[in-house]
């Protein structure tokens, strides 16, 4: 086999899906079709052995900063046939810029959370001609620490996924749901482009509701008035009775309005002002989302103008930003709520969005949310970005409950002891009094606990104490059916994919 003549010695990498069986005959391996490129004086693939993914290399050199197995062919090229552990991943994105996390700008994007760290091919398979950017490495600091996972290691399964599939559109990576400078620190130097702050700590939702004499009494001493270097005489000349025409709708501020605004979220504000200049002192190579989501109380138009326009006047740059919508945005399930009523709050957030920006709106817990994606696409006019996370995980136990049924059984007792308690954390509704007897359901029946609401919630918010338990299981599982999982990421992202692809495809 004379492999030579496909070697490319450009840095521009070339997909050769057609030599993959050459090249698995080389290394004795079975090699990812898509995975082959060629590019600096190299070919690059992924194989598996057994269940375990390795990296190939085939080139008149070694690569540099990749270590393994190496051997010298009658052709006198080397192949080198390596883990894929952190040192070469590191190796191989400095070779190779398309395995990097980049800015993904304004374009329809979609964040594709992972918690075992396989998806990124089933992921990659659904965002394939839908013209969606997307985020395939996203976990939390609190996913993290349930997962037992490192923001380094989230970057890194990821990546191998990006070229197992030849993907080289480019992806993004977020460090979801920020909460502290040391957090920003970790995603920095772990090479991350997409940073959601997460103020939610700092507001203040009693204002919502709170006497309006009171907060009126407190808002002197409690308004973080040199955080947000303005003083209470420039506030009143910036919002008191002042009146704001968006795209024909009218964003007032008659007293009541600004000071419940200026007491809910001016902290908020005050401390993503501060992560922001923190994360810019490090780096200027990201994107900012801003998330006030995860609050008990509905941000209003007038409060997303408020917290826009305070953001912008103190210099802080977003692609992103996700309100508090109406409705419940539960985990793992629909909307709960009135979908013409959202829509109607949605052409105003849209609006405002377009006003200050433009920017993305972004629909957190956002996965399994079918009824209002279209709403979403018509509004934001494909400004938007959806975030998922659990679902992924939720179609992981799909593919056990086909192929292991016994370990299925099992994950689904300890997750309804756990919930109990695991669903302090999270907004979800589900009880266990609704989910149906597992002595009851047959084998080929257990598929349909990821179907029913209750069930799918217990399951959804429970992976932490699930993995603890049954983590490698699960993942040995995954990685003998991997392909059965992929195939179940596809049709299922597909799905969520294709309402904003309408739109932007």
């Amino acid at each position: 086999m004379d492999m030579t003549q496909h070697i490319n010695p450009n840095p521009d990498p070339v997909l050769l899906p057609e030599r993959a069986s050459e090249l698995a005959a080389l290394a004795g391996l079975p090699v990812y079709p898509e995975s082959v490129i060629s590019a600096h004086d190299m070919i690059f693939a992924l194989a598996k052995e057994g269940v375990e993914k390795r990296l190939i290399t085939l080139g008149r050199t070694l690569p540099s900063g990749v270590s393994g197995e190496a051997r010298t062919l009658d052709d006198g090229l080397t192949l080198l046939i390596a883990p894929t552990d952190a040192t070469n991943a590191a190796a191989l994105r400095a070779l190779l810029p398309h395995l990097r996390p980049r800015r993904l700008g304004l374009a329809a994007s979609a964040g594709m959370g992972d918690r075992l760290g396989l998806a990124t091919p089933g992921h990659l398979r659904a965002a394939q001609g839908a013209g969606i950017a997307p985020i395939v490495a996203q976990q939390s600091m609190r996913e993290n620490a349930r997962t037992d996972r490192t923001p380094q290691q989230v970057i890194d399964d990821a990546m191998w996924g990006v070229l197992q599939e030849g993907w080289l559109e480019g992806y993004g990576a977020d460090a979801d749901h920020l909460k502290t400078p040391a957090d920003i620190d970790l995603c920095v130097a772990a090479g991350y482009t997409f940073f959601t702050i997460d103020p939610g700590d700092h507001v203040n939702n009693a204002a919502h509701t709170a006497p309006l004499e009171a907060l009126v009494g407190r808002i002197d001493d409690e308004f973080p008035w040199e955080a947000l270097e303005i003083s209470h005489g420039q506030l009143h000349d910036l919002y008191l009775n002042k009146t704001f025409t968006v795209e024909g709708y009218e964003i007032s501020f008659p007293p009541e309005t600004l000071v419940r605004a200026a007491m809910k979220y001016g902290k908020a504000i005050a401390h993503t002002v501060r992560m922001y200049r923190h994360l810019a002192s490090l780096t200027d190579d990201f994107e900012l989302e801003v998330s006030v989501d995860e609050t008990e109380t509905v941000t209003s138009p007038a409060e997303h103008f408020f917290i826009a326009s305070m953001m912008q006047r103190l210099g802080v740059q977003w692609v992103s930003l996700a309100p508090r919508y109406v409705g419940e945005f539960e985990k793992g399930v629909d909307y709960i709520g009135d979908v013409e009523a959202l829509e109607a709050s949605l052409a105003q957030h849209a609006a405002i969005a377009r006003h200050f920006g433009p920017y993305k709106l972004s629909i957190h817990s956002g996965s399994d949310k079918f009824s209002i994606y279209p709403a979403f696409a018509r509004q934001t006019r494909g400004l938007v970005h959806l975030k998922t996370a659990g679902t992924s995980y939720l179609e992981a136990l799909r593919v056990i409950a086909r192929v292991n049924p016994g370990l299925f059984r099992e994950i689904l007792a300890l997750a309804m002891e756990h919930y109990p308690t695991d669903r302090a954390t999270y907004h979800v509704s589900g009880e266990l009094s609704n989910v149906p007897e597992p002595a009851h359901t047959p084998d080929a029946r257990l598929e349909d606990y990821l179907n029913q609401f209750d069930a799918r919630q217990a399951l959804h918010v429970t992976y932490g104490s699930v993995l603890d338990a049954y983590g490698e299981a699960i993942i040995h599982t995954l990685k003998e059916n991997d392909e059965a999982y992929y195939n179940a990421l596809e049709i299922h992202f597909r799905k969520h994919l294709q309402p904003f692809a309408q739109r932007t495809g």
